[in-house]
């Protein structure tokens, strides 16, 4: 098949995962790079073998250059894309799809003036796990589905990460950070959205790292690093979502869905060949179903969804992970703060194409 000829904007922590992923899907080429810091750009082109590194205003109106991968920061996000579009390229953009609604809103509708493609990630709702539980329930095995819980708890990003500073500001938080990955399985198995309850809180106001090279610096929390509350979606069903920095531990069942007839439970939607078990309603006990996908590798399966716009292009049909559906997956996360900003319900607008 034709190679999509990629151009990579933003070099940092998660371009390798893309550029080794990458590796495994034919349809893709990446064949230019860029970073605000260039020497990083350099040593990425060096360990990947891309051919040219140049500047973004380079970048962006290269010839040859047909998608833009944006993995620039969230804040940049839209820019990015905006730009990327008005010089003719399609746009995958890393999560979420922009920081603001309005801006994601204003890309949507320039890619679809223009006749080009917006994608975003992530790719794990095409992975095995994720399409597994959707085979289940259009099989009918837990019957009609009732309720939801999704639950992302852990302690933050300041014990691990050498820049955790960027996860505590808007536009970040646990929310923004995991919130994609639980949210995008949730609309894939039980449909739109539509409204949206919350709580929220800043339980840490100053933070103290201790990985290195930054151990023993303090930072401001500027973000809410605990956010509860529920989803109502259009069929009836009803989800409760956890996402916080702010729990040691927890013993709670990270993704489970509630049928009329039995439970579904997936032990993480945010990879990709994580185990699905099934106990229908008078089962003595869980059996775990067979994958009915082959993308179960986390390092190799990453870029599933650039490789599905790829082929989508060259197949002529709409790619899997939508800006329709990215856009509807913001819309929700700013729903949750804004529910818990407001104390009272928030409709969604937005649908899921």
């Amino acid at each position: 098949m034709k190679k999509l000829k990629l151009g990579l904007i933003g070099c940092g922590n998660i371009s390798p995962l893309y550029l080794k992923s990458a590796r495994h899907f034919e349809g893709l080429e990446f064949i230019a790079c860029s970073d605000l810091n260039l020497e990083l750009a350099h040593a990425r082109a060096k360990e990947f073998d891309i051919p040219e590194v140049l500047s973004v205003d380079e970048l962006l109106v290269h010839p040859e250059v047909e998608c833009i991968v944006n993995l620039t920061i969230p804040a940049a996000h839209a820019e990015i894309a905006k730009r990327a579009l008005n010089a003719g390229k399609h746009v995958y953009n890393e999560k979420p799809l922009a920081a603001r609604l309005e801006d994601a809103q204003e890309i949507v509708a320039l890619a679809k003036s223009k006749g080009l493609r917006l994608a975003c990630a992530p790719s794990t709702f095409l992975g095995a796990t994720v399409q597994t539980a959707k085979q289940a329930l259009a099989d009918g095995m837990i019957g009609e589905p009732i309720a939801a819980n999704a639950f992302f708890m852990s302690h933050g990003m300041e014990h691990w990460h050498p820049n955790p500073e960027s996860f505590y500001q808007p536009g970040a938080g646990p929310m923004f950070d995991m919130g994609p990955y639980y949210l995008t399985a949730l609309v894939n198995l039980l449909g739109s959205v539509k409204s949206v309850t919350a709580s929220a809180r800043i339980s840490f106001p100053e933070r103290t790292i201790s990985s290195e090279p930054k151990s023993g610096q303090t930072f401001k929390v500027n973000t809410p690093t605990h956010i509860a509350g529920t989803l109502e979606f259009m069929s009836g069903a009803i989800a409760t979502v956890i996402t916080s920095f702010d729990v040691w531990h927890t013993q709670m069942p990270k993704f489970e869905i509630y049928g009329a007839e039995g439970t579904l439970s997936l032990e993480m939607p945010n990879m990709f060949g994580v185990k699905v078990e099934l106990r229908k309603a008078q089962d003595k006990d869980w059996q775990t179903l067979p994958f009915v996908s082959e993308f179960q590798d986390f390092e190799a399966s990453w870029a599933l969804a650039l490789a599905d716009l790829a082929w989508a292009i060259e197949e002529d049909r709409p790619h899997r992970a939508s800006s329709e559906q990215a856009l509807h997956v913001l819309e929700l996360m700013q729903a949750f703060l804004k529910s818990a900003e407001l104390g009272k319900k928030v409709e969604i607008d937005s649908r899921l194409p």
